[in-house]
């Protein structure tokens, strides 16, 4: 059987977490002995749960070999680095940068990992990710939107820029929604199931009718869980460009063919939208990801849902497809 690369999968640092909760307010606070150990808060509503096994590679290694999987290509989701000033929003992102290199030396056979940079500077993330690349960062993770900014404004050129040059995968992963408080999505958990589908599905979705894609043509795009809504919108997206001038204002080619150029992970929860995701994408752009360590995420499960598929697509997407565009 084929090795298992987990694409999607998460890490923090014990020194970030000291710098987010000595300086990440008023936005971002961190409760102590809630729902569990930390618990990060944005204006006051839960966020995300921390756990020892968001800090701890060893434990991390443990599960993953009693899941069956072999590697991990780790990022830092949201909150990230994108909070404090630009010296601390540095600080947190070269600290992490080292302790993720330092992994992948102290586990070479299990741990990559993927560049967090301070986005709101451009500069200095483009000085960060050249370093970062020197100590062999293999992608990078950006949120799905920034503080109010969408990717595709023009003050992220200068990133984007490198990374099209550099032909380096970038994990799209979704934070709090732009318009979160007047959503009501700190009710019923609608963060998680609800709004993280909207701010990978906008930002995707503003990127394919901004021409982006054709701006930054060496760019490997992954979109978040499944990407989304992306594969279920994939026939409204080609009939709104068919029907409507202002959707063919940037680009020349239906939208679905922009889908196809995308990558996704297989983190969702139910073999049809798995399979939905495969034969909108393509066999060739899944990969296999499984949100651990997060409450909803799921190794094994994700695992097993690959592992249905038919024998071909099932080995491109358990490791074939990262050790492309990885270059493992």
């Amino acid at each position: 059987m084929s090795k298992v690369i987990d694409v999607h999968t998460h890490m923090y640092t014990a020194g970030w977490l000291d710098l987010l909760m000595r300086k990440g307010g008023p936005d971002l606070t961190v409760e102590v002995g809630l729902d569990s150990p930390w618990t990060v808060c944005y204006k006051g509503a839960s966020f995300c749960v921390l756990e020892p096994p968001h800090f701890d590679f060893e434990l991390r290694i443990k599960n993953m070999e009693k899941a069956g999987v072999d590697m991990a290509v780790v990022s830092m989701p949201p909150p990230g680095v994108l909070w404090g000033s630009s010296d601390e929003s540095l600080e947190a992102a070269v600290m992490t940068n080292n302790e993720f290199a330092k992994a992948q030396i102290d586990f070479p056979e299990h741990i990559r990992w993927m560049a967090v940079l301070p986005w709101e500077h451009p500069e200095l993330a483009v000085e960060e990710l050249k370093r970062a690349c020197d100590l062999g960062a293999v992608a990078a993770i950006v949120h799905g939107s920034i503080n109010g900014r969408h990717l595709i404004d023009p003050f992220f050129a200068p990133v984007w820029q490198e990374l099209d040059n550099r032909s380096l995968p970038v994990l799209v992963h979704p934070t709090f929604p732009i318009g979160t408080e007047l959503m009501e999505l700190d009710r019923y958990a609608l963060i998680a199931s609800t709004g993280f589908m909207i701010d990978t599905t906008l930002c995707i979705s503003k990127m394919i009718f901004d021409g982006f894609f054709d701006r930054y043509p060496n760019l490997k795009i992954i979109a978040s869980h499944a990407g989304a809504t992306l594969p279920y919108l994939a026939g409204r997206f080609d009939r709104v460009f068919d029907t409507t001038a202002r959707a063919k204002v940037k680009i020349s080619k239906h939208p679905s063919e922009y889908l196809k150029h995308i990558y996704y992970d297989s983190v969702t929860y139910a073999q049809e939208s798995l399979e939905l995701c495969v034969h909108v994408g393509g066999e060739d752009h899944v990969l296999y990801g499984s949100d651990y360590p997060f409450n909803l995420g799921d190794m094994a499960g994700c695992l097993s849902r690959v592992n249905k598929l038919p024998e071909k697509t099932k080995h491109k997407i358990r490791s074939e497809n990262a050790q492309r565009i990885f270059k493992l």
